[in-house]
């Protein structure tokens, strides 16, 4: 058991710190800067808490609102543990301490201090990744960003064409990815208005189509171009057409740097993800491509001691389910409060997985014929594939369907 307890207020600036020992007095208080400076200062806080020989500052938690950042980096490089506490949970504990939620840094400090001087076996330390895995974390989180970013500006583009110019929108609605081909952003931008669009000739498309890549039927898809283009509908008035185009050309250089940004980010993640030791076992999963493999490395990590359980993997990750129970009254629900990025890839992972794997078919076929829905069906598959996960990670071992999904060939054969 620690003899003394520290706390973290963190900021932008100085930040607050205080030190209690098991008896909760504050024995020490102190601002120190995020710099190699401050970090100096505090671990030499820490240090000349005893004199003792028997102490190390090491054995001092230090309790902090956050769970990244150069701090937190510094701390942990030097040995020193780390327990990140959720804001909201601290700010339920506050609650306890004064009725009005009174606030400031320094008594901030002291009751993160005293969570773990009085609740610290109930919050567990930072756990620890390669710095492998920190890479792939880091690039899968930016290319996730990125192709939200990417959904964003195609709605807004394709929101603004739709006032004027729809004939652009159904050029693209019968191919894969719509507006963000190359060569419809290509088409685009050569006829940003229906007037520019009309004008074009066979070749002039045909041109366009070739220099963003397409090298298939590029005569029949210029033909085609060009009679939707020429085709009599609704206008706007010719001044304000002009202007609207002009803002689709606006658009549609942010939709272009959206699209490479996220390819470029596409091919650095895959690229870090292939070269970690466990993209084999991910990689050996149905439906586990190197995205997907990507965005799952980056929330689970690689260090073995973070998930004791499968059922804790399964919670962190939203697949788990939450129960209520109080007196007479009892439910069963899903849990809102997990790894939202984790959870959000798991229902891909499932979805994708259903025309993979037999195994998972079948699970998938017999939970909706149980009476659960399209995503409580999905959650409970992708609850499934986390356990097989946990355990090839503990293991070392790849996918095996017929022991991941035992009977599942028989049972989809009576079906």
């Amino acid at each position: 058991m620690a003899r003394y307890y520290c706390g973290i207020d963190w900021s932008e600036g100085l930040n607050d710190v205080a030190v209690v020992d098991r008896a909760g007095a504050v024995i020490a208080a102190a601002q120190v800067e995020e710099s190699p400076e401050g970090v100096k200062e505090l671990l030499q806080l820490l240090r000349e808490l005893n004199r003792s020989h028997r102490h190390s500052r090491k054995q001092v938690p230090i309790a902090i609102e956050t769970n990244r950042g150069l701090l937190v980096g510094a701390l942990r490089a030097a040995g020193q543990q780390v327990v990140a506490i959720n804001p909201s949970a601290v700010a339920r504990y506050r609650g306890r301490l004064n009725p009005t939620r009174k606030k400031s840094d320094r008594t901030d400090a002291v009751l993160l201090a005293n969570i773990l001087r009085t609740d610290g076996a109930l919050h567990r330390g930072l756990f620890t990744n390669s710095d492998e895995a920190g890479a792939v974390t880091v690039l899968a989180r930016a290319q996730l960003r990125a192709v939200r970013t990417r959904e964003y500006h195609r709605n807004q583009l394709r929101s603004h064409l739709r006032e004027y110019f729809p004939a652009q929108l159904e050029a693209w609605a019968g191919l894969p990815n719509g507006l963000l081909r190359a060569e419809a952003r290509a088409v685009l931008a050569l006829a940003p208005t229906p007037v520019q669009a009309a004008s074009l000739s066979k070749r002039k498309i045909a041109d366009a189509l070739e220099a963003a890549g397409r090298f298939r039927l590029v005569d029949q898809h210029a033909e085609r171009l060009r009679g939707l283009f020429r085709e009599n509908r609704l206008r706007q008035p010719s001044r304000v057409e002009e202007a609207m185009g002009q803002q689709t050309l606006a658009a549609l250089a942010l939709l272009d740097q959206a699209c490479r940004s996220a390819d470029a980010l596409t091919e650095q993640a895959t690229a870090v993800f292939d070269a970690h030791p466990h993209a084999g076992i991910y990689r050996s999963f149905p439906g586990c491509g190197p995205v997907i493999g990507a965005r799952l490395l980056g929330e689970i990590g690689d260090d073995p001691d973070r998930f004791a359980t499968a059922k804790g993997l399964r919670a962190y990750a939203g697949a788990a389910p939450l129960t209520w129970a109080s007196g007479s009254s009892n439910s069963v629900t899903y849990r809102r409060i997990a790894n939202q990025n984790l959870k959000a890839v798991g229902y891909t992972w499932a979805f994708t997985a259903l025309t993979r794997s037999p195994g998972c078919r079948a699970h998938y076929d017999r939970r909706r014929d149980g009476g659960d829905a399209y995503r409580a069906a999905l959650r409970n598959l992708f609850g499934r594939l986390l356990s097989a996960l946990h355990y090839c990670l503990r293991t070392g071992e790849h996918y095996q369907e017929h022991r991941a999904f035992p009977g599942a060939r028989d049972s989809g054969a009576d079906e």
